[in-house]
């Protein structure tokens, strides 16, 4: 058996992801405790205590599937998007259109993400609205407009009818915040950044990684207050464009050999068993 957390969770030994999930998707509300945040475990087996919602609407930013109740995250996740946002509309670059963030108190999801749990991640569509920029999207169009892909079908080539300058100055806007730990895109994303920009350090926290070709992920850093919160490895040196990036066009990369994975039971941090409880 595989632990993916620093302690074990004895009471939740015997459950399998799917049902830790369904315990962690029932909680409608974060823990009291707004104004002590604390991000707890990993980026894909934690949770977190007194986190708080993003608004729907916002200067520069909108959030998207409100019914996915996804809308949560620590005071700094929050006050960053709020920041890009403000920075986006400022310089007209169209408006953020909010994904996923996390469930009230973080932990496993039914779906769509292994992280997200800490209250550290959200993903931010590539679509630039120009048409929210003075228009308060209805919750109907909240649920039925898709995230477009930038690339071209069945290709590594972005497509350039959906992939513009505001993307890129988005993306590095991003990156020069300090509390940004790295943002995941799709590999020709990073390919095509780099063609741009070689050498820029902001570069370095842009890395390929399968899909997000329709949005991309943010991560933050673990809080400087959140002691149980478990840092990522430090990302390697340079500004990533180098033949690393190249294997992720190889065969090896787009047609892995399939493997019967072994399996890893998910256990979170004792820490979140009282959040949950809470």
């Amino acid at each position: 058996m595989v632990l993916v957390s620093l302690l074990s969770w004895g009471l939740m030994a015997d459950c399998n992801a799917t049902s830790l999930a369904e315990q962690w998707a029932k909680v409608t509300k974060p823990t009291a405790n707004s104004g002590n945040a604390q991000s707890i475990g990993s980026y894909t087996a934690g949770c977190i205590s007194g986190a708080v919602s993003l608004p729907n609407n916002g200067s520069g930013f909108q959030a998207m599937r409100l019914s996915r109740k996804r809308s949560f995250g620590h005071p700094d996740l929050k006050q960053f998007i709020e920041q890009l946002g403000q920075i986006t509309s400022n310089q007209h670059l169209g408006v953020l259109l909010i994904g996923d963030m996390g469930q009230p108190r973080g932990g496993p999801t039914l779906s769509g993400h292994r992280s997200h749990q800490t209250g550290l991640d959200v993903d931010i569509w590539f679509l630039l609205s120009k048409h929210a920029e003075n228009h308060i999207l209805s919750v109907s169009d909240r649920e039925i407009w898709s995230a477009p892909s930038v690339l071209l079908a069945a290709t590594d080539t972005l497509d350039y009818k959906q992939w513009s300058l505001a993307n890129e100055k988005v993306l590095k806007v991003a990156a020069d915040m300090p509390e940004v730990d790295r943002i995941f895109v799709n590999p020709s994303i990073k390919r095509e950044l780099c063609h741009r920009y070689a050498n820029e350090g902001w570069l370095r926290k842009i890395r390929p990684w399968w899909k997000h070709d329709d949005h991309f992920h943010v991560r933050l850093k673990c809080p400087k207050n959140s002691t149980a919160c478990q840092a990522q490895e430090p990302l390697p040196l340079g500004d990533g464009c180098d033949a690393g990036l190249d294997w992720w066009f190889s065969e090896e990369a787009k047609h892995p050999v399939p493997t019967k994975a072994p399996q890893v039971e998910l256990v979170l941090p004792k820490l979140c068993e009282s959040v949950l409880k809470e």
